[in-house]
């Protein structure tokens, strides 16, 4: 705080709402799924929320692209230009990006916020910072709405208030925002490094994977998942409203479409429990089930490493032994994820249906033959641990630590007048 004090030299830091520094706020257009086509002409980019990670955009398949049909259908809306600020309004609220060179051919999907500040007012990356503090964060947190789906209305977001050093001089205002941009960027900085080796390890990890389970021009019989399984079918939640709280707090574990996205081979945690009146409404699915997600997170998998409860946005599938096993299945279906996300409805929230995936025949060589693919990638695994444990584990270290610094350095004195606009 020493170094704030300096840092600030006793200028004011006048509360400004978010509207005051900004030149707009805009959102996206969702266009039609037909126009959302993975062809060789859809080389236009469309950002959702879900490409919106640790401060940059990442492009996860080529379902993140439109054609130039969906382009001139959303008339290039979103508009974006060198020093534009990227805000997730849905789902996980608050995740921001700065654009640091105009990109061509970007447009954003409806969920996913432009902010346009004034430049001369306020510097895009320690804006982009504030909209992440811990304090600025727990004022929106309140203005969230919606259910399972939350999102937080763009009418909200512009009553936020952002507190401006030294307003009454702008030149240095900036020195003092830039300054304390250059320590957080130094921090994230580095966590930006161990995700791009994070991303390098998974790509070559995808790709023997990929190799793996090519089988053009082998002999092998193609199936679907109902015709291999002891039992397939989704998850239970009949309980309305699903928030309540008489659901939870109990010791049978729940897991929902985040939990498995985010989730390694096998999941082995879990941060939600059901209590026995959330069981009776559910059902209890036996360790070693694999679960696949179908809305919102679509076709992301994990095999339970305990018995718990999914809601009906999760497929469980149960392996007949006699024809297959859930590791060989996960494995499968993590190789061919583009292709299922490329059915889903491209709705706000997206999502695929059952039958999907009780009509979609995929590639089941001999038992023998499943378990020698499942034994290379669980020792692919073994070797590049960093996919699950070690660089995860660091970059969550790192992530703490910028948000330590960060929380620290934007803790601004509250005035009279912030504390009379905050009552």
């Amino acid at each position: 705080m020493s170094f704030m004090e300096k840092l600030l030299d006793g200028v004011v830091v006048e509360w400004k709402v978010l509207d005051d520094v900004i030149k707009s706020l805009k959102t996206g257009l969702n266009p039609r799924q037909n126009f959302q086509l993975n062809t060789s002409d859809a080389e236009n980019y469309y950002v959702t929320v879900r490409e919106i990670q640790n401060g940059n955009v990442v492009f996860l398949d080529k379902t993140d692209r439109i054609n130039k049909t969906a382009l001139e259908l959303i008339n290039n809306r979103s508009n974006l230009e060198k020093g534009d600020i990227l805000f997730s309004g849905t789902g996980t609220v608050g995740r921001t990006a700065v654009i640091y060179k105009t990109p061509e051919n970007w447009n954003i999907k409806e969920g996913v916020y432009v902010i346009k500040p004034f430049h001369k007012v306020i510097d895009s990356r320690y804006l982009a910072h504030l909209l992440n503090s811990q304090e600025i964060v727990k004022e929106y947190s309140k203005k969230v709405v919606g259910s399972p789906v939350v999102s937080l209305p763009m009418s909200e977001l512009k009553k936020l208030q952002i507190p401006i050093p030294c307003p009454e001089n702008p030149k240095k205002s900036l020195e003092i925002q830039a300054e304390i941009v250059r320590i957080l960027d130094a921090f994230t900085e580095l966590t930006a490094e161990l995700t791009a080796e994070l991303t390098a390890r998974k790509k070559q990890y995808n790709y023997y994977r990929d190799k793996l389970l090519s089988f053009d021009n082998k002999e092998v019989e193609w199936k679907t998942l109902k015709e291999v399984a002891l039992e397939f079918g989704r998850g239970k939640s009949k309980h309305r409203p699903r928030n309540d709280p008489k659901l939870y707090g109990g010791d049978i574990p729940f897991i929902q479409t985040g939990d498995i996205r985010n989730a390694a081979h096998v999941i082995t945690q879990y941060a939600q429990t059901y209590s026995q009146f959330g069981l009776a409404q559910s059902k209890l699915w036996p360790k070693g089930t694999l679960c696949i997600t179908i809305a919102a997170n679509i076709a992301e998998t994990t095999i339970l490493g305990f018995d718990a409860c999914f809601p009906d946005s999760v497929i469980g599938f149960i392996a007949n032994p006699e024809k297959t096993n859930s590791n060989y299945v996960e494995y499968l279906l993590s190789s061919f994820k583009s292709k299922l996300q490329s059915k889903s409805t491209g709705s706000a929230q997206e999502n695929i249906n059952l039958a999907t995936f009780e009509n979609i025949r995929l590639p089941f060589p001999s038992l023998g033959d499943q378990e020698h693919i499942v034994s290379i990638l669980n020792k692919f695994e073994d070797l590049t641990n960093s996919i699950t444990e070690g660089l995860p584990r660091e970059i969550e270290l790192r992530q703490k630590q910028y948000e330590y610094y960060r929380d620290q350095l934007l803790s601004f004195p509250k005035t009279e007048a912030r504390a009379t606009a905050l009552a």
